[in-house]
């Protein structure tokens, strides 16, 4: 119900676009997020939006470089990532939910994941 695309090999500096497709039910009302897990580490908080797009909130490590974004009439969820660093690298998670939150339990919903690496 939730597919993560956009992720690929860069260098340190450049930029991606993850997106998120909703299928299956309509996404408007929730609550939508991006996760990241990088090998040998637990999943992380990367970047949460509310259903009207209002009050974005990132984890301090992608402030000011990534930013998230919806188009609720496409159920479509975005990650714009600028500057990138390796420690970025990870797999990029869509997640969908209730709460406004950075806990990931509380998300029902994900996708599959998209790699992002970033060579320095």
């Amino acid at each position: 119900q939730l597919q993560a695309s956009g992720g690929g090999l860069v260098q340190a500096g450049d930029s991606l676009r993850l997106s998120c497709l909703a299928s299956g039910r309509t996404f408007s009302r929730y609550v939508m997020a991006w996760f990241r897990q990088a090998p040998g580490k637990e999943r992380e908080f990367v970047a949460t939006i509310s259903w009207s797009a209002s009050s974005p909130y990132y984890a301090d490590s992608v402030k000011g470089r990534f930013t998230i974004s919806r188009d609720n009439a496409k159920n479509t969820m975005y990650l714009q990532m600028n500057s990138l660093k390796p420690e970025d690298t990870a797999v990029y998670y869509c997640a969908a939910g209730d709460r406004f939150t950075v806990q990931a339990l509380n998300y029902a919903y994900w996708g599959q994941g998209t790699q992002v690496t970033v060579s320095s």
